[in-house]
């Protein structure tokens, strides 16, 4: 068998290599599970792949699916900025200032047991049946979690690696962007990666009971309808787009900035 130079054998599988071929595998399995309970139910309880697809495709031919996933990514994006950028800023004040712990933590308790639904009503109350609560709604939801992960992230900060920037005279900025910020990152991509699965989720509920488009308002329409190979395909569509927003940009994009501490 021939040996590359300084590598793995030839033709030997590289780790990204195998891990794609692993989830390629695990996709046709789940296809085939799929399939063999679509048989088994009936397609007017579990519609099969083929069947899904067909109305996915249908949906993209009249433009509805384009447009309302389109709607729902954007309310995704505003609500996970606001969550991330607030309960960011929270978190770390009360992981750094023990007089703001104090002060906010029963505060931080309550926001985290507050039901979700109980939340969007009111803001579709006090604010109207609007984007603007509905991704206000979202936002707080998901705040008290963010903000509880960062304030533990913030906490445990070494202290020590800060003092060395102080005593070689770098500016609160550089120390903020060398030493103090590269700390926060695996709790900033925890709170990232899931808020995104959980943000796109309670968007669902808030399209779903008041807003005229989006996936969570075409589901509420095929639900009166009863059909759910619509169902299915609206939602593995979206479920497609988040996963690609997981895969191309928030993996690589946490292995690029975390690269220091495998050195």
């Amino acid at each position: 068998m021939a040996i590359a130079p300084g590598g793995p054998p030839r033709g030997t599988p590289t780790p990204a290599g195998r891990q794609l071929w692993l989830r390629l595998g695990s996709f046709v399995l789940l296809l085939l599970v799929w399939e063999a309970a679509a048989l088994i139910l009936g397609s007017r309880v579990l519609p099969g792949p083929a069947e899904v697809a067909a109305a996915m495709r249908r949906a993209a031919e009249s433009g509805e699916l384009f447009f309302n996933l389109g709607m729902t990514l954007y309310r995704v994006a505003v609500a996970f900025i606001l969550a991330m950028a607030l309960g960011s800023g929270l978190g770390i004040l009360m992981g750094r200032s023990a007089l703001a712990d104090r002060l906010l933590d029963a505060w931080l308790i309550i926001a985290l047991n507050l039901p979700a639904l109980v939340v969007m009503v009111l803001c579709y109350v006090w604010f109207g049946l609007n984007d603007v609560a509905a991704i206000l709604a979202v936002a707080v939801n998901k705040i008290p979690l963010v903000a509880t992960i960062m304030r533990e992230e913030a906490r445990r900060l070494d202290r020590s690696l800060i003092e060395v920037g102080g005593a070689f005279h770098l500016s609160r900025g550089r120390i903020f962007l060398r030493i103090y910020l590269p700390q926060l990152y695996p709790g900033l991509f925890a709170s990232a990666r899931s808020g995104l699965a959980l943000i796109w989720k309670l968007v669902l509920v808030v399209e779903l009971l008041g807003r005229p488009n989006g996936v969570g308002f075409e589901i509420r329409t095929l639900f009166n309808y009863f059909d759910i190979a619509g169902i299915l395909a609206y939602s593995i569509a979206f479920i497609a787009i988040v996963l690609a927003i997981e895969w191309a940009l928030l993996i690589p994009l946490e292995r690029r900035v975390t690269a220091w501490r495998r050195r």
